[in-house]
């Protein structure tokens, strides 16, 4: 009988101990919320200045920021502690879904559309997306 005691108490410890780490993992992972946010609007700003600044100084000042950004980004989350579990596959599509719209509104833009603030302002808002979205899924798990 006393077998059986000492083995719910340490089931119950055990449960208690998932639970604390479930949410510290939860807690800690609150950072990648801000990094989604902050790269869907960097990533509109981007496309923003490809599109509407004049030829080169469009490309220089997109360009020059977005590799500002990403190496910031990359700092700030090689020094995070937690990551969720999926991460890896949850920034991946997140990053490839980005690559996709990026393509899908620069390629015909540059093309056709240089300086229409009606064709860069959606396709701004539209590159945004993955990473706005992304923040919102996010923070609501």
């Amino acid at each position: 009988m006393t077998e059986q005691v000492y083995a719910a108490e340490d089931a119950a410890a055990a449960l208690a101990r998932a639970q604390e780490l479930s949410s510290t993992v939860r807690e800690g992972a609150k950072w990648y919320v801000r990094y989604q946010v902050i790269y869907g609007c960097a990533a509109a700003v981007v496309v923003l200045a490809i599109g509407l600044l004049g030829h080169p100084y469009g490309v220089a000042i997109g360009v020059g920021f977005w590799g500002v950004v990403v190496a910031g980004l990359s700092v700030y989350s090689a020094r995070q502690h937690v990551a969720r579990r999926g991460f890896g596959r949850w920034h991946a599509g997140m990053i490839f879904a980005w690559a996709l719209l990026y393509a899908a509104v620069l390629v015909p833009g540059t093309i056709w559309f240089q300086g229409a603030v009606a064709w860069w302002l959606p396709g701004a808002l539209v590159v945004a997306l993955p990473g706005l979205i992304g923040g919102y899924l996010e923070a609501r798990r």
